[in-house]
């Protein structure tokens, strides 16, 4: 099918994500300087726009997303989000929205192969069709545990994963869910031992991508119809929420 756009106009476009291509598969990690992601400003912002170019590419069979080095990302760095004021949050506020519905705007299977540690958005990997974890992997949502309200949209994922009074527990807790915790819970659909994961993901990749064009797209479509709907009644206000705490100790200074 003729695409808008092509797999060159954005390969190596995004400095925090090593991408390759094969057969329509694409695979995406995230790093740091090509070791495990550490969450920054940048990340937040950029994402968005890689998940778009993702979608409007329709070359693109199935999408793998996995990270770099021995975690998926447990590192934040705080000092690049200065966001304290209402003019500063409203940035995030923009691309905090963008960045989980423009994941599920990507119309053709996602698979995740969670290789480690997700101690920060780990709500973007479970968030995929399939969601494969190296027996390494760690789930985690920091956020009321340090003092900040989780409304960027963990909240809608992790009580639809975990039902709602786990879900709740998750996050007012700060519990850490181990992989064979994740996957008793449903978090996780497999576990497997680090050097099987990304074989693992490929092997099912193979499989849905030999799919008919519109049997992939449309089933992707109906697979995601409850999170969009999910994520339209919740993460916008629940980013308004999140910023209101976070202004309010602002001007309290």
């Amino acid at each position: 099918m003729p695409s808008s756009i092509k797999f060159a106009d954005y390969a190596t476009k995004y400095k925090n994500v090593a991408m390759e291509r094969r057969d329509g598969i694409l695979q995406i990690k995230l790093h740091t300087d090509g070791k495990s992601l550490v969450w920054t400003l940048d990340v937040h912002d950029s994402l968005p726009y890689l998940f778009t170019e993702i979608a409007s590419d329709r070359e693109n069979k199935v999408v793998i997303l996995t990270g770099a080095g021995d975690a998926f990302c447990n590192e934040l760095d705080h000092s690049t989000f200065n966001s304290r004021n209402p003019e500063q949050w409203d940035n995030v506020w923009f691309e905090g929205q963008r960045l989980l519905n423009n994941l599920l705007a990507i119309n053709v299977p996602v698979i995740s192969a969670v290789n480690g540690p997700a101690l920060f958005h780990a709500e973007i990997p479970v968030m995929s069709d399939v969601v494969l974890a190296s027996e390494t992997a760690v789930f985690k949502d920091p956020h009321f545990e340090v003092g900040n309200v989780p409304g960027d949209g963990c909240t809608v994922v992790w009580t639809h994963v975990l039902g709602p009074n786990r879900g709740r527990f998750f996050l007012l807790t700060g519990q850490e869910l181990d992989a064979a915790t994740a996957l008793d819970y449903g978090v996780v659909n497999e576990v497997l031992a680090p050097r099987d994961l990304l074989p693992r993901a490929w092997e099912l990749a193979e499989k849905f991508a030999a799919k008919p064009f519109l049997v992939r797209r449309y089933t992707r479509e109906i697979l995601t119809q409850e999170y969009k709907r999910l994520m339209h009644a919740g993460v916008g206000a629940g980013l308004s929420l999140q910023g209101l705490a976070k202004t309010n100790a602002f001007f309290k200074d």
